[in-house]
């Protein structure tokens, strides 16, 4: 199975600039084409998130069908993959299969897992989809609002490490390792998905659309009369430039994820902590910072902006280098509010000039 994190090239310099994140949606530039395709739009509550489908077809019926497999498609990879459904096939392997014991999954969940792994070995376990039982208590934190028992903390460490789930490409078979692991595949799972999505749309022959899965965005060909897409990426703002404007990437045929400790996070006595956890540490991230990637596909760009986020700008830049035709922006700030910004290479290339 190839790598999709994987490339064959070194770039291992640095661009400085002034952007930021979040992701906004216009239109792109005018060039020729056909004016028979209408611009339709959709809106469902899919993994427990907002997806956005923009699509353009001929008439509303066939816009409707190709949405309704997109949405369909996310249904089916939330019964396969949610840690919140209890009968999804992620929650029932976690909570049936005996250690050590290879058990055999669906092509989704393994394929998922596989690019997961890989991932981890790259990043020496900076993202490590076996955080789940570390995740749950900051969840169950975040809604008290107060910090994990540490004795907790350190009994749900434990059970965390990648390299307690084995897999066998021949057999499509996962064997976890130790007993009572919890496996959460956020993110990278929505990412994923919204390939499959764009995919089931594709088969019926709609090709010009783009998925915002709750902030991670799966472009395929541009709309009628443009070369690309436009998102806007919502900036992290200098305090002396509350109103500046944000910069709009180009997109078509690939995908932006954004990552970022500023979203959701919970205040302890003026602490600030991620939802995004540590999978070493088992603690949130503190410093503020939003990771934005540039990808092929959204299951690449959401899950190395999750990656990026815990590795930090300079270990993160290491691993972009490595992966081929993969940008990324990352903006951090201090404890006094200043900013520093960091890009990839070639980045910059997909900036629309004002």
């Amino acid at each position: 199975m190839r790598d999709p994190f994987r490339g064959n090239r070194s770039r291992c310099w640095l661009w400085w600039v002034g952007l930021g994140t979040s992701l906004c949606l216009f239109t792109g530039t005018p060039v020729s084409g056909s004016e028979e395709l209408k611009r339709y739009e959709f809106l469902q509550i899919r993994m427990g998130i907002p997806v956005n489908i923009t699509l353009y077809a001929p008439t509303e019926l066939i816009a409707n069908q190709a949405s309704k497999a997109a949405y369909d498609r996310f249904r089916e990879l939330d019964r396969v993959m949610s840690d919140y459904d209890p009968d999804s096939e992620l929650m029932k392997l976690c909570k049936t299969a005996t250690p050590g014991t290879p058990t055999p999954v669906t092509s989704d969940l393994f394929e998922v897992l596989h690019a997961a792994q890989r991932l981890s070995a790259e990043t020496n376990g900076a993202f490590d989809v076996t955080v789940g039982p570390v995740v749950k208590l900051w969840r169950i934190a975040r809604r008290r609002k107060k910090l994990p028992d540490e004795d907790r903390l350190l009994t749900a460490l434990e059970k965390v490490g990648y390299q307690s789930i084995q897999l066998d490409d021949s057999n499509s078979t996962v064997t976890l390792l130790k007993p009572e692991m919890q496996i959460d595949l956020g993110s990278i799972a929505k990412g994923f998905a919204a390939d499959e999505a764009l995919k089931a749309m594709k088969e019926l022959g709609v090709t010009q659309a783009l998925i915002d899965a709750g902030g991670d965005l799966v472009a395929g060909d541009p709309p009628p009369h443009r070369d690309y897409w436009k998102i806007e990426i919502e900036k992290l703002r200098r305090k002396e430039t509350p109103n500046a404007s944000a910069p709009i990437v180009k997109l078509k045929n690939g995908a932006i994820a954004t990552s970022g400790s500023v979203y959701q996070h919970l205040e302890i006595d003026g602490v600030r902590y991620s939802h995004i956890v540590n999978p070493k540490t088992g603690i949130g991230l503190t410093t503020p910072s939003t990771v934005t990637v540039i990808a092929p596909n959204g299951m690449q760009a959401d899950a190395l902006a999750s990656a990026i986020s815990v590795l930090g700008p300079t270990e993160g830049m290491k691993l972009i280098c490595n992966a081929e035709n993969v940008e990324a922006f990352i903006v951090t700030s201090t404890a006094d509010g200043k900013l520093t910004e960091v890009s990839s290479p070639m980045f910059e290339s997909y900036l629309l000039t004002q």
